[in-house]
């Protein structure tokens, strides 16, 4: 004890006031900062989105770098080999005008390149954005409800026992002309295409969300908006789809590589766009006559397809790393 009563309340006081809160010292994190952090320690997710990155600021500027007509026809300019065949074959028929030489009706192939990324990144984006939105509903709709689980799920089941090439050259036979006929050979190969793609690439990413969906509906803050009389559309908007956001991005990236590599087996087996549309696949498939002079016309859209895929696959491993709580940090 001290000598007043005054001293006995200062000294009683001093504890108190250490364990007082003096206010956060820092802001708190975002949880998307933790992720940027976890994702760009990935070395493989930063290549592979420089790579994809870069691909797709070609595919989208490159019209206006590079002016030339991808279907335009120069029989005179027709068998030029790139550039740089010229340093180990000194008769090698080049021309700065293709700076990536030119098939055998004379197109050049830095447009086709361009023009078939623009094509394909376009099918890849919008099928995947379908098939994602399928998909998303359908685990949604199964894991929330218990009736739907049942026959949703084995509907799943029976598009997962389908063969896939065979079900999409049938489906392409038989409604490619009325498509054609009602909007345009391109547009209506375009509509075909993405929804066919969409409608069979949707499964695994219903079962993950449904797997995901049915662990969160018994957790405490989905009870406790059931209990205050909250209606289900609202649970799942505001509380179900945030959560499950993580496994659905990741399946964003590998359903847009799958989509990149459906249409290119597409065009590749020419049941794709029209002839003179140009896609990856159909460099490909134009180039495997006469693979053996020209083998640049295979490499160079073989390594386009490539890379894009690659670059995609590594930007969802990434993202699974990043996005999971449970070994973000490792």
């Amino acid at each position: 004890m001290t000598d007043s009563p005054q001293d006995d309340l200062i000294v009683a006081d001093a504890p108190i006031e250490a364990l007082a809160d003096k206010g956060p010292t820092a802001p708190p994190r975002s949880k998307w900062k933790d992720v940027w952090d976890q994702f760009r320690k990935h070395k493989g997710a930063m290549t592979g989105a420089f790579f994809f990155l870069l691909i797709t600021l070609g595919v989208l500027l490159g019209p206006f770098l590079w002016t030339l007509d991808a279907q335009k026809l120069d029989i005179r300019a027709k068998d030029m080999r790139p550039i740089y065949t010229a340093l180990w074959s000194p008769d090698a028929r080049v021309g700065w005008a293709h700076p990536l030489g030119s098939d055998q009706l004379g197109r050049d192939n830095l447009a086709q390149l361009i023009a078939g990324g623009r094509a394909s990144m376009a099918v890849g984006w919008t099928a995947m954005l379908l098939s994602l939105a399928i998909g998303t509903g359908m685990g949604v709709s199964a894991g929330f409800f218990r009736k739907l689980d049942g026959p949703l799920m084995r509907l799943t089941d029976l598009f997962l026992s389908l063969p896939i090439l065979p079900l999409l050259l049938v489906a392409v036979t038989l409604f490619r002309q009325p498509l054609r006929a009602n909007f345009g050979p391109e547009g209506g190969m375009f509509i075909l295409i993405v929804t066919i793609i969409g409608i069979t690439s949707w499964m695994p990413t219903a079962r993950i969300v449904r797997g995901d969906v049915l662990a969160l509906k018994e957790r405490e803050f989905v009870l406790a908006a059931r209990s205050i009389g909250t209606r289900p559309f609202k649970i799942i908007w505001r509380h179900l789809l945030p959560n499950v956001l993580s496994p659905i991005m990741v399946s964003a990236t590998l359903g847009l590589a799958t989509a990149i590599i459906t249409e290119s087996a597409l065009s590749f087996l020419g049941v794709g766009f029209p002839s003179d549309f140009p896609t990856w696949g159909k460099m490909l498939a134009d180039a495997v006559a006469r693979m053996e002079d020209f083998p640049e016309r295979v490499v160079l859209p073989g390594i386009a397809i490539s890379l894009t895929v690659l670059g995609v696959n590594y930007i969802g491993d990434g993202l699974r790393d990043a996005l999971d709580p449970r070994i973000r940090g490792r």
